[in-house]
């Protein structure tokens, strides 16, 4: 199993940035992509970005531009930094990942909040 964990969410006003982590732990070796969904209220979960275990990297074409996600092996982290921020990216944002067997999983989500 992959245990997935969030942090960097926050309070922001708009136009300004932040950078979220999400740490994997467990059959990390199972991993091959891992990335962000986020669902803001009364809405579906969207995707946000995703990062293969080869490096491909997919983005929402509302974030294009202004968010870019990005892994440090080493520590088994996945990161999404997050600048140029608007109201509507406001959410709760959850890592995701698919492993070998095509199993999904995700972290328990961050809140991220951009405010004027």
């Amino acid at each position: 199993q992959v245990q997935l964990v969030e942090s960097g969410g926050g309070l922001v006003q708009i136009g300004g940035s932040l950078r979220l982590s999400c740490a994997a732990s467990g059959s990390i070796f199972s991993i091959i992509s891992q990335g962000w969904d986020r669902q803001a209220p009364g809405k579906q979960r969207e995707l946000v970005a995703t990062i293969t275990r080869d490096g491909s990297i997919v983005y929402a074409d509302s974030v294009k531009g202004r968010f870019t996600i990005s892994r440090d092996n080493a520590k088994n982290t996945v990161y999404l930094q997050m600048n140029s921020l608007k109201p509507e990216d406001t959410g709760v944002y959850y890592c995701n990942g698919v492993d070998m067997s095509g199993f999904n999983f995700w972290g328990q989500g961050t809140q991220v909040t951009v405010s004027s």
